[in-house]
């Protein structure tokens, strides 16, 4: 395995290549950009890199798919930390095109949900059509297939291109968030800050079936972060669930969840837990009653005297 590479969604000047150089250890690796994330991950199956960098979220679309669905099949990976990239995009073109000049347009299919407004109200006759990324997209409207590419700013220089029209976005505050994945390892230590991230596929569907997956969170205190369904490919009505629960995998109430999953699920797949990005131990809520290591200890132990006659 080479412990220098990391991979990540490509080409150069995507928004995954600005986040993965916001991490510190970024400054001494070969990154090296892939195709589509499939492609990204698999270099980490397969032992060509030691970690890749791709987007799992974005505040204004949710959830990434073709990540959660990589991640839900195929050899297990884990997700060692997550990066929160705020996202703006600019209207990327060839030098010297006027916006009346642009009648094609492209971008990755995350971006067209945070511009279509503005898409909308200046470019209302613009043909749009999907790239692999954006930067993907860049890369054609500089092979002048397209008039015009959504991406970021500073993808423009890379590509030979100008920026038209910057800071466009429809919703204020827009962010991706990426993770860190790997080979699956021991989690760090928890930082009192952290995330648990799980897919859990159901078992026959009955009524009530998703709430007895929800109660194995909620009577142990665990606050759910994300949940969202996916096809298993089984047929129609066949999911599994990617969730992100707050807490770490050695707290008591989320292990004692999660064991509560593998009883009543046919599958659990553990991607990890780690810490939340730009929040602190200061920053989370205080536990519930009855949900703290000490209260579970504390439990266990009057239920051991208990069976021995001794509470």
């Amino acid at each position: 395995m080479s412990a220098t590479r990391y991979t990540y969604l490509g080409p150069e000047g995507t928004f995954t290549e600005a986040a993965l150089r916001t991490l510190p250890e970024a400054a001494t690796r070969e990154l090296v950009p892939m195709v589509s994330v499939p492609a990204a991950l698999d270099a980490v199956r397969n032992g060509d890199a030691a970690a890749a960098l791709v987007p799992i979220e974005n505040s204004v679309e949710g959830g990434v798919t073709a990540t959660l669905d990589e991640l839900a099949s195929g050899e297990p990976l884990m997700i060692y930390r997550e990066v929160l990239l705020p996202i703006t995009f600019a209207l990327l073109v060839r030098p010297g095109t006027k916006l009346s000049d642009v009648k094609t347009v492209t971008g990755h299919p995350v971006a067209q949900p945070q511009v279509r407004n503005w898409l909308r109200n200046q470019l209302p006759d613009a043909v749009w059509e999907s790239a692999a990324s954006n930067a993907d997209g860049a890369r054609l409207v500089q092979e002048g297939r397209f008039d015009g590419a959504f991406a970021g700013e500073f993808a423009a220089a890379t590509y030979g291109l100008e920026p038209l029209v910057t800071e466009i976005h429809d919703a204020q505050n827009a962010e991706t968030r990426f993770v860190l994945v790997g080979r699956p390892a021991r989690p760090a230590a928890p930082t009192g800050a952290d995330k648990t991230s799980v897919v859990i596929w159901m078992g026959d569907d009955h009524p009530g079936a998703l709430l007895e997956l929800l109660q194995e969170f909620a009577v142990r205190g665990v606050n759910l972060m994300l949940i969202q369904s996916r096809p298993t490919g089984a047929g129609i009505g066949n999911y599994c669930f990617a969730v992100d629960a707050e807490g770490h995998i050695s707290e008591r109430r989320v292990g004692e969840a999660l064991m509560g999953l593998k009883r009543i699920c046919p599958k659990v797949r553990f991607l990890g837990s780690y810490p939340r990005a730009g929040v602190s131990a200061d920053d989370v809520s205080t536990l519930r009653r009855g949900t703290s290591d000490t209260e579970f200890i504390e439990a266990a132990e009057w239920l051991a005297r208990s069976q021995d006659g001794r509470a």
